[in-house]
């Protein structure tokens, strides 16, 4: 029985394969439609221009905060001691519908050119009334790809309707990637300690960037305190007790707003504040570097005279700072290379080998959006469609995750899950 399983997987698989070929030979006519008009950028960014001076650089610092060991403990007795991701993942019931069960409109996220190697879709049940953001994976964890014996997407998302008090709530969902046929996940709610650890808030962020990295995440905030990100321990996974739409300590236990499971945060990074200072609205993890770092975008309104700064972080290779940013004894934080682009409105951003990936979404309704690869030398974009437009990407990307060990890149519009290989992306811009 098991071998006749492997085997319907097998097809499955295969017949997945040619509905994505399919549905990207569909979706190449379809980009024919697209006029001019709707490109989402006619001409060339140009090279990126490194930023050098000090007003540039100084307005890129991070200072990092702690959250108190004490409050840490307090709130960890309270809730009970963590589970590892393995045990969260073993218990996963939610399950992602390959490609082929994907509707049209989930379809129609995807990209044009290049096309997706892998497609998934989230169910409407879980979903309705939350919005998704950024991903990440156990191959920015770890070089080699697991988190233990497990490969791990996660997918962030945030609370988008609903009364006021739950708007901008975070979670993320933990998804068991060890058999790419049957995709299954769990949630967690993203938390805060509060009142030294005897309770715990929501984060408020719209979770448009986010990176695991060793046995730490980073998500972008949109506090308005000026928090920049926030980091998370995978260590610390808790069980909520209570099943129920509160958040936090409620009569009989801890609930985390219909998450099976609750991940309190562990430090906070704050900018250094003033109308120079850019916030973070995506960011993504390069390993090329020495030593591996923590690369970002700031989001500018599409159109703007002004474009959109990138630069990055070095991670911390020091005792007792695994996945934490490289800072001084203070704490402060010092971008290690910086660049302009004269993007506007880029939303998703990766960097590998000295090259920068950015994505923009639509610039309207129906179109689709644009994914440059811009360097110090120049920038290149895939072309498709009778008026060979450069949006060819899909409508709404905000985050992009490779990892080295599989080649891949993982990144999620709407509700539309999808990879591909980063060589096929340097492949198809011209």
């Amino acid at each position: 029985m098991k071998q006749r399983g492997r085997h319907r997987r097998r097809r499955r698989g295969r017949a997945a394969r040619a509905f994505l070929a399919g549905t990207a030979l569909a979706l190449t006519a379809a980009a024919t439609m697209i006029s001019a008009s709707q490109a989402t950028v006619t001409g060339s960014p140009g090279a990126l221009k490194p930023l050098t001076a000090a007003a540039d650089t100084d307005a890129l610092r991070l200072t990092e905060e702690p959250v108190p060991q004490a409050a840490l403990d307090r709130l960890s007795a309270e809730l009970g001691p963590p589970v590892g991701v393995g045990t969260v993942l073993g218990g996963a019931e939610g399950v992602l519908r390959d490609s082929v069960d994907c509707t049209p409109a989930e379809r129609a996220e995807l990209p044009v050119s290049p096309a997706a190697s892998r497609a998934y879709c989230w169910g409407t049940d879980d979903t309705r009334g939350w919005q998704p953001g950024a991903v990440t994976t156990s191959g920015d964890a770890d070089d080699d790809g697991l988190w233990g014996a497990h490969r791990v997407v996660l997918s962030g998302w945030s609370r988008s309707t609903g009364p006021t008090a739950e708007r901008g709530l975070a979670r993320i969902a933990l998804v068991d990637a060890g058999d790419l046929d049957r995709m299954r996940y769990t949630w967690a709610l993203l938390a805060v300690p509060v009142d030294g650890g005897r309770d715990f808030r929501g984060l408020v962020s719209h979770v448009s960037g986010m990176v695991w990295y060793q046995n730490k995440l980073l998500v972008t905030a949109d506090e308005g305190d000026g928090a920049a990100l926030y980091v998370y321990d995978m260590n610390r996974v808790h069980r909520a007790t209570v099943a129920g739409e509160a958040v936090g300590r409620v009569p009989g236990g801890w609930s985390a707003h219909g998450a099976r499971y609750v991940l309190p945060a562990v430090a906070v990074y704050r900018t250094a504040g003033g109308a120079a200072a850019p916030h973070p609205a995506t960011v993504s993890l390069d390993r090329s570097t020495t030593p591996d770092t923590l690369v970002a975008g700031e989001w500018t309104l599409d159109g703007s005279d002004t474009g959109a700064r990138l630069w990055r972080y070095a991670l911390d290779r020091g005792p007792g700072r695994a996945g934490l940013l490289h800072g001084d004894g203070a704490g402060q934080v010092r971008a290690t290379q910086a660049y302009r682009s004269k993007l506007t409105g880029v939303r998703g951003v990766l960097a590998y080998h000295g090259a920068w990936y950015l994505t923009r979404a639509a610039s309207e309704d129906g179109g689709r959006g644009t994914l440059w690869r811009q360097d110090a030398q120049g920038a290149r974009a895939a072309r498709c469609g009778a008026d060979d437009s450069r949006a060819c990407w899909s409508p709404l990307t905000e985050s992009l995750s490779y990892g080295a060990e599989s080649g891949e890149v993982w990144a999620q519009s709407g509700r539309t899950l999808f990879s591909l290989p980063l060589a096929s992306i340097d492949r198809s811009a011209e």
